[in-house]
């Protein structure tokens, strides 16, 4: 295994900073969920108050914000994140000396006996010292990029990660890259299998590997008890401590931005955030992806909640029961969670995408609250008016379609419209499951600019023009079946 030798302490010279350290068992601390972090500060310092953050730069603009007093990270991430952000430092101590090791399924102990043994070789010839090299820089300097041997053929060697982790595992010119990248992708090549990467949040790592949605895991991520019990975790490859962050407080009024306007510093971080090694591809698919699951969600939970609609108001009470209970069991389940069970329970024997398990999950909540919508809104018609139809010589189904639809559709757009707008904004939370929409692209972007507010105003002003495009078309059919607006 190797260890990290550099001195913390080189980076914490001067006078003593006002969050030292030294009150951490009752400070307010951030950490990823489900790290080796969050679990030390659990139970070493039950008296903290811990938060915990799907994404490390979360946690970064929580500390810059004043929220926190501590941020408590892999060195490697810290060294980056410090290095972009001269109002952070890190903390001379090590809280926690743990290691990196890739998480393999139970019932694969010959992959993992090959992973090893790989291990083992690259330890031996110096392989693993070099990769280590060309990626930790704890100055902060470039990275060396090498030419990695890769196979093309062979069933691919499908790999969870948590692109967020800079130097370990990120996206640059929009690929995967880091530490654990080459290193996978050198195993992957002596096994004679190509790599597949499938990115998702840091906490759905291990149950994306238990559920078969990946073949192994290789993220920064360090064996722990709890983690052993339900996957195999190989040989450890290197020596990556927990250390803490903290605003630097002696830098406090040093004028960090002096001389330079407001429009310069939007300048450069429209640059940074951008332009820069083209990232402006990651907002475009990235809102491709969120438009598609939009639209279709919206089409099949309309399909959906119209069937749902016509049981509901069904006479055989067994329709009736079965839209009930579907009606109250989507409503009474947290959207995240029903992407995850989705994701990771009923689909997970399926080779299904994340995209078409997104559109299904939103579809079908989609469809919960629209039927409910649609019942009250054709229950809302006089009834007289569809005897009256009856009596001209209609048939029902004429009726219906011809004199209570319109009427029905003209009531309920206006609260269609919202709901189809709140559909749009809740597909933020497809990173769950290894989709790379919108908010994704963001937190990208972030993890590589360490810039913790640019991003997120950016998508926000995204979503919103976005929201604006689908409200104004849906305005437009509204106008269509409101005689009296007609022609505006």
């Amino acid at each position: 295994m190797i260890v990290m030798k550099k001195n913390l302490a080189d980076r914490n010279d001067g006078p003593k900073l006002k969050n030292d350290g030294g009150d951490i068992s009752t400070a307010t601390i951030g950490a990823m969920t489900g790290t080796t972090g969050e679990m030390f500060i659990r139970t070493r310092y039950p008296e903290a108050g811990l938060k915990c953050f799907d994404d490390i730069m979360d946690a970064v603009a929580s500390l810059q914000a004043g929220k926190l007093e501590y941020v408590l990270t892999s060195y490697t991430t810290a060294i980056r994140v410090a290095g972009k952000n001269k109002k952070l430092i890190i903390l001379p101590n090590r809280l926690i000396d743990e290691y990196a090791a890739i998480a393999l399924p139970k019932d694969q102990p010959e992959l993992l006996k090959k992973v090893n043994e790989i291990l083992a070789q690259f330890k031996k010839d110096g392989t693993l010292d070099q990769i280590i090299n060309r990626w930790i820089k704890p100055d902060s300097a470039g990275y060396q990029q090498v030419a990695i041997p890769k196979t093309t053929k062979g069933k691919p060697l499908v790999v969870a990660i948590a692109a967020n982790r800079e130097p370990m595992c990120f996206v640059s010119d929009n690929k995967i890259t880091g530490l654990d990248c080459e290193l996978i992708e050198r195993i992957a090549h002596e096994i004679g299998r190509p790599v597949v990467y499938s990115d998702m949040k840091f906490s759905s790592l291990i149950a994306a590997l238990g559920s078969g949605k990946a073949d192994l895991v290789i993220s920064n991520m360090s064996p722990t008890e709890e983690r052993k019990k339900v996957v195999n975790f190989s040989d450890g490859y290197f020596m990556n401590p927990q250390v803490l962050m903290t605003v630097n407080t002696k830098a406090a009024g040093d004028g960090d931005h002096a001389g330079t306007s407001i429009l310069a510093d939007i300048k450069d971080s429209f640059h940074n955030n951008i332009i820069h090694e083209k990232r402006y591809l990651l907002l475009w698919n990235g809102l491709k992806v969120t438009f598609i699951i939009s639209i279709m969600a919206a089409l099949l939970g309309t399909i959906l909640g119209g069937l749902i609609c016509l049981m509901r108001m069904s006479k055989a009470k067994g329709l009736q029961l079965f839209a009930k209970v579907y009606i109250d069991l989507l409503r009474g389940i947290p959207q995240v969670v029903l992407l995850m069970l989705m994701f990771y329970v009923v689909f997970a024997p399926l080779d299904i995408s994340g995209i078409t398990v997104a559109i299904i999950t939103f579809a079908m909540n989609f469809a919960a609250y629209v039927s409910e919508m649609f019942r009250t809104s054709i229950e809302g018609v006089n009834k007289g008016q569809t005897e009256a139809g009856i009596a001209m010589g209609f048939s029902k189904i004429k009726t219906f379609t011809y004199i209570i639809l319109p009427q029905a559709i003209q009531r309920v757009l206006p609260v269609y419209k919202g709901e189809f707008i709140a559909l749009v904004k809740m597909t933020a939370i497809v990173g769950y499951i290894a989709v790379q929409d919108l908010t994704k692209a963001s937190d990208i972007i972030r993890s590589r600019t360490f810039d913790a507010f640019f991003p997120l105003v950016m998508i926000a002003i995204m979503y919103f023009a976005l929201a604006w495009v689908l409200t104004y078309g849906l305005e437009r059919i509204q106008i269509r079946f409101t005689p009296g607006r007609r022609g505006r």
